[in-house]
């Protein structure tokens, strides 16, 4: 908890005024057993109704303060958490925002949600707890004692050595739970990371009639994390029957201790009551300890996990910030690029390899290859989502790396594969690259998209609410929304990862007619599965393996690269190939 202690700083008041509250209550809470030794002693035995009336009296006045300054003091701890949780979740979304691609693969998005809402609450509960109980439990704890300690010594030893056997158990408790906490947030990040690729891929899973194959795989880590919970919950459970076992013996020895005392007349009745009134506070402010101290141990793990996404430098930094909020890209250069995921130059791991390649504005530069060969990873670097491993790609002769983040994406159109819309009206989704459009450069970018005709026939039109991920939409009118969101930007650079998969080829013609005047002072990347759609780009790059095999017009990778001729020949069939003469075995290649 101490790691996040800045978060709490701004409400420093709050953190002052609730437990000061608080101390007041347990000063009044202290006052109570001694009002009721005083009735008793010299109201009840001495049959005196006077100090009976006057002592009730302040004891209901004593009460009403103690109630007012623990209301006082809930509303200055709640007013802290509260606001010291939500600055936390705002801090880890923020944080999140600025994770590269390599950050997230690390986390895993399944746990980043937990930590942003379990762990907060953890925290959160915690600090609520501490500006009541951390003040109220030890200070009425000791206040008891102490009390307790001057009406009469010889109890008061037999309470403090119940306290000290008390301590030396809960030490054992807390120190065996503590690493249970953390096996249980574990689980629980295995738990959400399932459930959400379960709702994002649920239209696989019913078409694939594998719901109960699911369903196993979710009572698996279920069961996991119930078995580790129980296990964990075993250890807060035995808290409190060991502390109420213990000081109800260490009661039951008072009382018979006290009662001989009483019988000698060595302690008035009153005082007895008192102490049993003492030994109940201890009693109840130990549970609370008790209590504080497993939540302690709990919250500690979460706040660990909270300071490791905190604390994580994002993979990809960028440089500081620039008086530009974009460049006009004229020339694209990839000099000798390797990459990897892992981030290591092995030979092993590198998806891409030497890459060399050129691209200028006006131009088209398509990128077909084989499923896995590495077309999908080679455009991400543009951007910077992925950083390159080796090598380095400039943008007029600058490396991307030496550009601002915000300048570099800002001048990039990226379409990408999965064609991912926001819950929102379609008018959003198309203007979020560009929340200040008008309506007419909205309808502008959605008419060159092929969009706006069917846009225009929805009932609300722009207006048109979308579910999650665009849900009430098609394949091909998602990927047309996708394709005028990166229109409006007007990006210097646009990058359409198989962006046009799910049109029909008189619609992605369209398309491609549109985008001759709109891109020809832009340098376009366009990656297709088809060639019919790259067969007008200006150059054409094939990889395979992660290396460019080919380059050049359509024309020319017919006559020269195998690879390119096999891809052709697997879409337009062996005689029409074989009017090039081409002998190679056919290969069936697809998209990424």
């Amino acid at each position: 908890m101490w790691g996040l202690r800045a978060y709490i700083k701004p409400y420093w008041k709050f953190m002052i005024l609730g437990p000061l509250f608080m101390i007041f209550e347990v000063f009044f809470d202290l006052l109570q057993p001694r009002l009721a030794a005083h009735i008793v002693n010299f109201g009840v035995v001495e049959r005196d109704f006077g100090v009976i009336e006057r002592t009730g009296i302040t004891m209901f006045v004593v009460t009403l303060l103690s109630l007012i300054t623990g209301v006082g003091c809930n509303l200055f701890a709640s007013r802290a958490s509260q606001n010291f949780g939500a600055d936390i979740r705002e801090a880890l979304f923020t944080k999140i925002q600025s994770f590269s691609f390599e950050n997230m693969d690390t986390f895993k998005a399944g746990s980043l949600i937990t930590r942003m809402t379990n762990d907060v609450v953890q925290v959160q509960n915690l600090m609520q707890i501490m500006l009541q109980g951390l003040v109220r439990s030890p200070s009425l704890l000791i206040g008891s004692v102490v009390m307790a300690m001057l009406m009469n010594m010889r109890l008061g030893l037999i309470l403090l050595g119940t306290l000290i056997v008390l301590s030396a158990v809960l030490f054992v408790l807390i120190r065996y739970s503590s690493p249970l906490f953390a096996s249980v947030q574990a689980k629980l990040d295995a738990v959400n990371t399932r459930i959400q690729e379960n709702l994002a891929g649920i239209r696989v899973v019913k078409a694939f009639v594998r719901s109960d194959y699911e369903t196993e795989q979710f009572q698996e880590v279920n069961g996991a994390y119930t078995h580790i919970s129980i296990k964990a919950a075993r250890f807060i459970a035995l808290n409190s029957p060991i502390v109420t076992l213990i000081m109800n013996g260490c009661l039951v020895i008072i009382l018979l201790y006290g009662g001989n005392l009483v019988w000698n007349s060595s302690v008035r009745v009153g005082d007895l009551v008192a102490f049993v009134n003492y030994v109940a506070q201890v009693l109840a402010s130990l549970l609370m300890v008790s209590g504080l101290l497993m939540n302690v141990s709990q919250a500690n793990v979460s706040a660990r996990r909270i300071q490791d996404v905190l604390k994580t430098q994002p993979r990809i930094e960028s440089v500081e910030q620039e008086d530009v909020t974009s460049i006009p890209a004229k020339q694209v250069t990839f000099r000798d690029v390797s990459f990897s995921y892992s981030g290591t130059p092995d030979a092993k791991s590198l998806v891409l390899q030497g890459i060399h390649l050129e691209a200028k504005q006006g131009e088209t530069v398509a990128i077909i290859g084989a499923t896995g060969s590495g077309k999908s990873s080679l455009v991400q670097l543009i951007p910077r989502l992925y950083d390159v491993t080796s090598g380095a790609i400039e943008v007029d002769g600058r490396d991307i790396r030496d550009i601002p983040l915000k300048a570099l994406r800002s001048s990039i159109g990226m379409i990408m594969q999965e064609s991912l819309l926001f819950t929102g009206s379609i008018r959003d989704n198309i203007a979020f690259g560009k929340p200040g459009a008008t309506q007419e450069e909205i309808e502008a970018a959605a008419t060159i998209a092929q969009a706006h005709e069917f846009i225009a026939k929805l009932p609300s039109g722009y207006d048109t609410m979308l579910g999650q991920k665009g849900v009430n939409l098609s394949g091909g009118q998602k990927q047309r929304i996708s394709i005028a969101r990166a229109l409006l930007v007007k990006p210097s650079i646009l990058i359409m990862d198989d962006s046009t998969s799910a049109l029909d080829l008189a619609t992605e013609k369209r398309l491609r007619t549109a985008l001759k005047k709109l891109t020809q002072d832009s340098i376009t990347f366009l990656i297709a599965q088809r060639i019919s759609s790259v067969t007008e780009a200006q150059k054409i790059v094939v990889i395979d393996e992660g290396a460019i095999v080919g380059s050049g017009s359509h024309e020319k990778l017919l006559a020269t690269c195998g690879v390119y001729q096999d891809i052709y020949r697997s879409q337009f069939g062996r005689e029409e190939a074989s009017d090039y003469g081409y002998r190679s075995t056919i290969r069936t290649y697809t998209s990424e």
